[in-house]
């Protein structure tokens, strides 16, 4: 600092120079207003800038304002639209926040049905540790369509056909109106499923007549009765509607595995009430676990009996992998009782759509590949695999993706926030603020006509369709005649600056029976298994 400026901070604070010049604004446009005719305008402004600096050198809230009145509004300007200068302007392609401008892009473009080409080769660094790719053969395949398919609970009454690649979990409630009649729309016209999420069954969900997996969480939204308490008769009504094709009980989310919500009385609308089966304007809660079982076994017979609540469609779980022991729990209560779940869905700990705390969305739950990882291994290990169907949801947005889940033991895959940015989402991450930009998840009535339905449901479709014609043409330079036959022979990591490993060496596969037959060498069935207990989720005492 100057010498002369440091000698007028003494008498006359520094800080305070823009809320003196606004006073001196004011006079300056006061005096020529009055004495030669000006416009009136500048000396209200400037009145209202001085205003202003009183109130912050007055207010008690921000330190920033008493010391820089006027001014220091300035800084919080920047730190409001530092996200979308971020954005735009300074992050990377390849920088992911969570997102990456090249997977958003890709998304956009296949949405909007705009070339996908990418030319003069791969901006990827090749070299890098992490980098994956799937090996070729020279002898590729020619498939005859991109539907592919996965059956899931093939012995029960009403068996569904599912597509490879669905709408995961999203609310009503967390997506607008529009957004949920655009996604069904589009899944009705690509003939894939569309996961309702917690929030039940809506009159949007209904309009379009898409294939719906009804998910069931703790708060038993559209099949409780008053005091949230699970009710046959309301699941059974639900349920039976012919355009519910599975059941899925939600026993935690990647978002916020372990955590509960409330939904505050005012956002709970009429329709929003109506779907859930709850009073409008009355706080909405989802507890952190379910009251309808207590222990594994206890789950294996209300899966029983939704099943058959519903008439015989395929009944299953969600979700993401927390201690061990629970999911080992779960998977002696299937051997016991000789109960299975037609369907198990895995979410990762970086999956995203609702909103949580920090601490949660950043160090809570398993990520995707070792939650996968684990259910497969446990399944194979009990000789169940053949029994159960494996979907999985977690930044799944392109053909690789899908190709490495396969690879790792799903039969299908979810995506949430694909579908999202197929509907426009620009990532501006204000999803829990009911300001979202695109209409995509607000319940503002106003901000949800921005969300055009017919057009959006046509990128829905044609998000799906490309990306699983994508998949087609990876599979046939793979020299597959179905994605059933990726695995983990076929993708390759590279682990170190020199070397490179299939993931079939890199990660840790049980053999068929291994459980059966006395135990496996991995670690974590060493240590976690003979904890696992089929009568109760916590672990026997040591």
């Amino acid at each position: 600092m100057f010498a002369w400026i440091s000698k007028l901070d003494q008498y006359f604070p520094v800080r305070y120079s823009a809320w003196a010049l606004c006073m001196v604004g004011f006079v300056a446009s006061t005096y020529a207003w009055v004495r030669m005719g000006m416009d009136a305008s500048f000396s209200i402004g400037f009145l209202l800038l001085v205003l202003l600096g009183l109130r912050d050198t007055m207010q008690r809230r921000h330190a920033i304002l008493r010391n820089y009145p006027v001014i220091g509004h300035l800084r919080f300007l920047l730190e409001f639209i530092r996200p979308e200068m971020r954005q735009y302007f300074i992050e990377s392609d390849h920088e992911a926040a969570p997102f990456s401008r090249q997977q958003r892009s890709l998304v956009y473009q296949r949405a909007k049905g705009d070339s996908d080409k990418r030319p003069f080769g791969t901006q990827l660094d090749v070299s890098a540790v992490g980098y994956e790719w799937i090996n070729h053969s020279l002898q590729p395949t020619m498939l005859k369509t991109h539907d592919f398919r996965v059956q899931i609970g093939a012995s029960r009454a009403q068996p569904y056909n599912a597509s490879l690649f669905n709408i995961s979990a999203m609310s009503f409630g967390a997506l607008s109106a529009n957004a949920i009649l655009a996604l069904n729309a589009g899944a009705k016209r690509g003939n894939f499923a569309h996961d309702t999420g917690e929030g039940s069954i809506s009159r949007h969900h209904r309009v379009n007549g898409g294939d719906l997996i009804w998910e069931v969480g703790s708060g038993y939204f559209g099949c409780c009765n008053g005091d949230g308490s699970f009710s046959e008769e309301r699941f059974t009504a639900n349920a039976r509607d012919p355009q519910v094709k599975m059941i899925e009980v939600k026993l935690s989310q990647g978002a916020k595995p372990g955590h509960g919500g409330v939904l505050p009385g005012p956002k709970v609308t009429i329709e929003i009430a109506e779907a859930r089966g709850v009073q409008p304007w009355v706080d909405c809660v989802s507890p952190a676990s379910h009251g309808a079982f207590k222990t594994p076994i206890e789950m294996m017979h209300f899966i029983e009996r939704l099943r058959e609540l519903s008439g015989g469609k395929p009944t299953g779980f969600k979700l993401c992998i927390g201690h061990p022991w629970e999911w080992f729990g779960i998977a002696k209560a299937m051997q016991e009782t000789g109960i299975l779940p037609d369907f198990i869905v895995v979410d990762g700990a970086e999956g995203g759509t609702g909103a949580a705390p920090l601490e949660f969305t950043d160090h809570v739950g398993a990520p995707l590949q070792e939650g996968l990882l684990l259910v497969h291994n446990t399944l194979v290990g009990l000789d169940l695999r053949d029994k159960i169907k494996l979907g999985c949801a977690g930044k799944v947005v392109s053909a690789f993706d899908i190709a490495r889940m396969l690879a790792l033991g799903a039969d299908w895959c979810n995506a949430a926030r694909g579908f999202m940015f197929a509907l426009g989402c620009i990532q501006a991450q204000t999803c829990h603020t009911g300001s979202c930009p695109t209409g995509v998840t607000t319940q503002d009535p106003q901000r949800q006509k921005a969300l055009d339905v017919p057009s959006k449901a046509d990128r829905v479709y044609h998000f799906h369709q490309n990306t699983l014609m994508a998949l087609k043409e990876l599979v046939q330079a793979a020299g597959l005649d179905d994605p059933s036959g990726i695995t983990a022979d076929h993708i390759v990591r590279r682990n170190s600056e020199h070397g490179v490993k299939l993931l079939a060496n890199l990660l840790p596969f049980v053999k068929p029976g291994e459980l059966l037959a006395g135990g496996s060498e991995l670690q974590v069935f060493r240590t976690y298994w003979p904890m696992a207990r089929a009568s109760s989720f916590s672990a026997t005492p040591a």
